[in-house]
């Protein structure tokens, strides 16, 4: 083991929050993103009207080291894990309610 993140998977000690039990929005974002804010409200939309999916909101400027791994270079950027934590879509810039919803349908 070289020490480096798994970058297809992430678990909840990683995350700092249990994964969701069919899927996991993982947004990262910086303080002074306004397109973070919409995002927020998004993926809070989304996880009102989907069961079983958790929004989880990272500080990119805390966990540089998660941000490197993953290779996050603009905020917001957008994982979608399955029920298992594997990273199954990612999108950058401030996602449309339909294309997370879409998004979730490749994870659940």
């Amino acid at each position: 083991m070289d020490g480096r993140t798994d970058v297809n998977k992430l678990d909840s000690a990683q995350l700092g929050v249990e994964l969701g039990e069919r899927a996991t929005l993982v947004q990262f974002s910086s303080a002074f993103c306004q397109p973070c804010r919409a995002t927020r409200r998004t993926l809070a939309e989304v996880v009102a009207m989907v069961d079983g999916v958790a929004h989880v909101e990272i500080d990119a400027e805390a966990h540089l080291t998660l941000v490197r791994a993953l290779d996050i270079s603009r905020t917001p950027t957008v994982l979608v894990l399955d029920a298992s934590g594997r990273i199954v879509r990612r999108a950058v810039g401030q996602p449309r309610t339909v294309d997370v919803v879409a998004a979730l349908g490749q994870a659940i």
